[in-house]
């Protein structure tokens, strides 16, 4: 059992929650992740502790509203507990001095490199952040990203906040002013991520992503995360969650993605119903 301490919503359809996790906030590594059950009959949910406090014994997590499981999630209030927590899992962020790191987020894959960036910022690197997201309302963590960052550039596809455009098209810019990029972490959506390697590999500059594969159990047995990288197959739970941006088959990653589209869809539609009483 694991209470909720505290709830708050950042934007459209996503939600901070701290939640009462002690062992989890004494081991827990940026990069790491949790798995969590609500109830007895519930889904296996996998997501990214973005924060913690070991003196308190609370990790924090952030997650957006997609599915059954997650509307599910969003109603519950500060005082309920969860039924399962696991974790801390995967292996964490690679963290050392490289010189200047560039750290991308897309959309609530900020809230995942909010903690890359501020452990690479406490190892003495030059972290120059870039977040992004469809427009002004749909960002987070904007000023937290502010201050573990030496430069932070907001991107926005429709222009209503910052720069007008992609983040990889900022990211395009850096490259192009002739800037030195010792590294770069690209976490959001596949798609952004995909363009993102793109952009980086003609350079060679060596990218880093984290990837929201299909999990079930996430203990490497079941095999329903795996991944293509570099011509191998790995399990995001256990080799992941973060990859070499470079080697990693997008394509196939997103056709795994989409497999079970239809019956979340459904699932989520039946438990929007039954929330209102239809």
């Amino acid at each position: 059992m694991s209470r909720i301490i505290e709830k708050q919503d950042l934007s459209e359809n996503v939600v901070r929650m701290v939640l009462d996790a002690p062992a989890i906030a004494k081991k827990r590594r940026a990069g790491q992740f949790i798995i969590l059950k609500i109830d007895e009959k519930g889904e296996r949910v996998p997501l990214t502790i973005v924060d913690s406090d070991e003196q308190k014994g609370t990790i924090t997590i952030i997650f957006q509203v997609v599915g059954k499981t997650t509307a599910a999630l969003a109603k519950m209030k500060a005082g309920e507990a969860l039924m399962d927590l696991q974790g801390p899992l995967g292996n964490p962020t690679e963290i050392e001095n490289f010189g200047h790191v560039v750290c991308i987020g897309g959309g609530v894959g900020v809230g995942v490199v909010y903690p890359l960036a501020a452990a690479l910022k406490k190892a003495g690197n030059r972290v120059t952040s870039i977040i992004g997201a469809r427009n002004k309302s749909l960002l987070i963590l904007e000023e937290e990203m502010k201050k573990v960052s030496d430069k932070l550039i907001v991107a926005t596809d429709d222009g209503s906040y910052g720069f007008h455009g992609f983040v990889s098209a900022v990211l395009q810019n850096l490259i192009d002013s002739k800037e030195k990029i010792d590294r770069v972490y690209a976490i959001g959506p596949v798609p952004m991520m995909r363009v993102l390697c793109d952009v980086t590999k003609p350079y060679t500059i060596p990218t880093i992503v984290s990837l929201n594969s299909i999990m079930v159990d996430a203990t490497g047995m079941c095999g329903a995360c795996r991944v293509a990288v570099g011509g191998q197959t790995k399990f995001t739970c256990v080799d992941g969650p973060e990859f070499d941006g470079h080697q990693v088959d997008f394509a196939q990653l997103t056709n795994r993605l989409r497999m079970y589209c239809t019956q979340e869809k459904e699932a989520f539609e039946a438990h929007r119903c039954q929330c209102h009483g239809k």
